[in-house]
């Protein structure tokens, strides 16, 4: 099997076990969970809500174990570019789905980044009501044959600024030599520690079981209805799950990778589905499911664990709990940044991308013209709503990344089977079935469901075409083999 080029002497290994866990625990616990609670509870309807957090939890420790064996067995930087490349033939059809990748990571990636930026604004918005003020807003439609109609909304307001600052001082923090890095993420995972423990114990010390588990007539119905929810649910809380897998992007410079990435990423989902579940629970226990559902569309969503927080000890718990909310949002696009910056670096040293993104900076030794590019994308995606930005999200990673890697560690065990793994999934291949099949339901088991799958066609069409040139102009797959014959 051809191995492609990681250039390891470039990149500190100086990630262990402790920091790898703790960058996938802040990546997962941002500002997620924290503003996303009425809209998974609108789903489903009522406090069976949990199913979605629950099966949601299941499918991503499904994908967690694909992860795990892939990053195992190839340790170096850039994920999943680096495993689509190597499981569909590195000198073939392995170079399309690199390369799509790679395209689509131009656009997730800010995405992600710029979620976690909106969020932050949009709690600052509790402690200063000025920055949710809108200066300009416009719908802008596109209609394509045979797809149908684009549309994005485009909105402006004060805290836009303050949401494109926050990316900009991750940078900031981010340009430096990596176990530096590494401590910084270690200090932010306690804060974020602390946030979700005052929550849950607030929660706890106030929990009234009658009003937590006041389910609805007929909520386990299964009906058109439940299975529609319970789709819409799990998108939610997949993403709110989603960064177990970021210290695959870093494989380069992880310690003892065979052993810490897989440990790192287990370790994370589970220790991340219990606190989940608890907050939750806690806080269906002291804000009624229907006062939560009501919220989803109303600017409260935007600081509802405030408002929680507020009601249970006065104003300046809701103060406090908002400044921690930050903290931890901040953690987040601190860990987003830091991973996904290597996978363009990574493609750039094997020549499947642009040049330039390989270049390593001379005294911090970290890809720096990667960091740069992706920071400053973000920032121009922090003028979109948030809740467009995840279901984008979510969906185009999971048509042009997600489903082509569960079954790629199928693949990839069948056309290289004496490759060394120093990890293997357990109870192999169920988990990469469970896990495509659950991706391909919470891709269609949702109302308006083709709104978001038209934009991962459109990114796939223009995907190709640019691939094609590219590999026409410098005589690659497939024009290669034409010319050998």
């Amino acid at each position: 099997m051809q191995q492609t080029s990681d250039r390891p002497e470039l990149l500190i290994r100086g990630v262990g076990l402790a920091s790898a866990t703790s960058l996938n625990m802040i990546d997962m616990i941002g500002v997620g969970p924290f503003i996303t609670i009425p809209l998974i509870v609108a789903a489903m309807g009522g406090p069976q809500a949990m199913l979605g957090w629950i099966f949601g939890a299941v499918l991503v420790m499904c994908d967690g174990l694909v992860w795990a064996e892939l990053g195992a067995a190839m340790p170096g930087s850039g994920g999943s570019y680096r495993y689509l490349k190597q499981i569909y033939n590195p000198d073939g059809f392995g170079k399309l789905m690199a390369f799509l990748f790679i395209w689509q990571l131009t656009f997730s990636a800010p995405l992600s980044i710029a979620s976690g930026c909106i969020g932050l604004s949009q709690y600052a918005s509790y402690l200063v009501p000025s920055l949710s003020s809108i200066l300009v807003q416009h719908d802008v439609q596109l209609a394509l044959p045979f797809i149908g109609s684009l549309g994005v909304s485009i909105t402006l307001t004060t805290g836009t600024f303050a949401a494109a600052g926050t990316c900009m001082l991750a940078i900031v923090l981010l340009y430096r030599k990596i176990t530096i890095v590494g401590r910084i993420s270690e200090f932010l995972w306690v804060g974020v520690m602390l946030t979700i423990g005052w929550i849950i114990i607030s929660g706890i010390t106030h929990f009234n079981s009658e009003r937590a588990f006041s389910f609805p007539p007929g909520a386990f119905t299964l009906s058109s209805q439940f299975f529609n929810g319970l789709g819409a649910g799990m998108l939610v809380a997949m993403y709110d799950y989603w960064g177990y897998y970021n210290v695959c992007f870093l494989g380069g410079e992880i310690k003892n990778p065979g052993r810490t990435i897989p440990r790192a990423i287990i370790a994370s989902i589970l220790l991340v589905a219990v606190i989940y579940l608890v907050m939750n629970i806690s806080i269906l226990g002291v804000i009624p499911w229907q006062e939560l559902s009501e919220t989803a569309t109303s600017d409260a969503r935007r600081f509802v664990i405030s408002v929680f927080m507020q009601r249970l000890y006065g104003n300046w718990a809701g103060v406090l709990a908002t400044v921690l909310i930050m903290w931890t949002a901040f953690a987040s696009v601190f860990s987003l940044l830091l991973g996904y910056s290597r996978v363009p670096y990574a493609a750039a040293l094997d020549r499947d991308y642009f040049k330039i993104f390989s270049r390593v900076h001379p005294r911090h030794r970290i890809p720096h013209v990667a960091l740069l590019v992706l920071g400053i994308v973000a920032m121009m995606f922090c003028s979109l709503r948030l809740t467009d930005v995840i279901a984008a999200l979510v969906v185009i990673r999971l048509m042009i990344q997600f489903l082509a890697q569960t079954i790629g560690v199928i693949v990839f065990r069948i056309r290289v089977p004496d490759v060394p793994r120093p990890f293997r999934m357990w109870f192999y291949p169920i988990p990469a079935l469970v896990a495509f099949a659950g991706f391909v339901y919470v891709l269609i088991m949702r109302e308006n469901f083709l709104k978001e799958i038209r934009y991962a066609t459109v990114l796939i069409i223009v995907g190709l075409i640019l691939y094609h040139i590219r590999a026409w102009r410098s005589r690659e797959w497939p024009f290669a083999k034409r010319t050998a014959e």
